[in-house]
């Protein structure tokens, strides 16, 4: 069984709290890092000298005969970034960098904050590139790209983020690349913290839109906001935790239901405005949670706590779909049925989903509509 709310936003400050090394400090510190490599070469899944890549070497390149690799772009210092290069290097030499697959470790380098949290992956950007030379006996280039800040427990929160972000990257020219890489930290981090501080106690109209899958227009905010509110519901979406056709479903629904039309946010006036928005019990109480923290300066756990979120709402689901199908036989079991969904504190939703899976089983589906009659006899009494 997963944690009530409070051991769980406790649990969670201790658990990240301790994978920091020495002391925390009341804010977040403003260092993160990037690095960004040009590789060319065999030496994905082929061993190299055990001289490559030793951070031993003054230079901008590590090569040998089969494998080059070099610095394209740093905010490192010079020393921590040849202990990184040296790091990478090991990686590529043990076959242990596979395209598009990232992974994170915890490093050891001469900065201030001496060990960090370090996410890296393996680019080919110019697979698809136009004008690519399909004849070219010539290696295609890669990249491998790191970024480190934080923990690694901190940094394991985000997999495969730099995918999901919709950056768009453009690998034509440093000048371009740059920019990018040096606001990783600000845009792919920090915007679940920033959205929390935006909306302060109207976050709960954020969180219900996103567990029933509403869709959401906002207005009259700038780009980084609007970027910003898209990614939270982007990471509170339960879609990467339910089956697909489940959500699909669920989305389909709420789009074509009459009560169920889009949320809109209008930031156009000195204060923020919702219209057509919902919220139940849930989510204003995972809301004060949220508020709980905003002064730690901590976006991990920001993240943390999102991700904690969409797990007991998924516990919710499973445990109002197993009393649903006990509930099918037995009077007391729809009682039960009843009684959880009462104190869940998100029955509107609940019911919602599972009327969506069920939609093909009859005896399902009459145990759901006399839920649904329960629970508008509830909010009519």
């Amino acid at each position: 069984m997963l944690p009530s709310l409070q051991e769980s936003v406790d649990g969670d400050e201790r658990e990240l709290e301790s994978s920091e090394e020495g002391e925390r400090k009341p804010e977040r510190s403003s260092n993160s890092y990037h690095c960004l490599y040009g590789y060319r070469g065999s030496g994905l899944h082929q061993g190299l000298g055990s001289d490559v890549g030793s951070p031993s070497k003054s230079s901008a390149e590590t090569s040998s005969d089969d494998f080059s690799l070099s610095l394209v772009d740093t905010n490192l210092p010079t020393e921590a970034e040849m202990e990184l290069r040296g790091l990478v290097a090991k990686y590529l030499n043990k076959g242990a960098l596979f395209e598009g697959m990232g992974n994170v470790i915890s490093v050891e380098l001469s900065i201030p904050e001496t060990r960090v949290g370090c996410y890296y992956c393996v680019l080919q950007p110019e697979k698809c590139a136009e004008g690519a030379d399909p004849e070219s006996r010539e290696s295609p280039l890669e990249y491998v790209i790191c970024f480190l800040g934080g923990s690694e427990k901190g940094l394991e929160l985000y997999p495969f983020i730099i995918f999901r972000s919709g950056l768009k990257w453009d690998w034509r020219g440093k000048t371009c690349i740059q920019p990018l890489l040096r606001t990783w930290f600000e845009d792919l981090v920090c915007p679940i913290q920033r959205v929390v501080k935006l909306f302060q106690e109207k976050l709960a109209f954020v969180l219900h839109a996103a567990l029933s899958c509403t869709p959401v227009e906002v207005n009259g905010s700038e780009e980084r906001t609007e970027k910003d509110i898209n990614r939270f519901l982007r990471a509170a979406s339960l879609q990467d935790l339910v089956r697909e056709s489940m959500t699909t479903s669920l989305c389909t629904a709420s789009a074509t239901e009459e009560q169920c039309k889009s949320v809109v946010i209008d930031l156009n006036g000195p204060q923020l405005c919702f219209h057509g928005a919902g919220t139940n019990r849930f989510c204003e109480d995972w809301t004060q949670a949220f508020l709980n923290v905003s002064e730690g300066g901590n976006p991990f756990l920001f993240r943390q706590m999102l991700e904690n979120f969409k797990l007991k709402a998924i516990q919710d689901i499973n445990n109002l779909k197993r009393f649903i199908r006990q509930a099918e036989m037995s009077h007391y079991a729809l009682f039960k049925c009843y009684l959880f969904l009462k104190n869940s504190g998100s029955g509107d939703v609940l019911l919602k989903i599972v009327k969506v899976e069920y939609a093909e089983m009859q005896e399902a589906r009459n145990v759901i509509s006399v839920l649904e009659e329960f629970m508008r006899d509830q909010l009519g009494a």
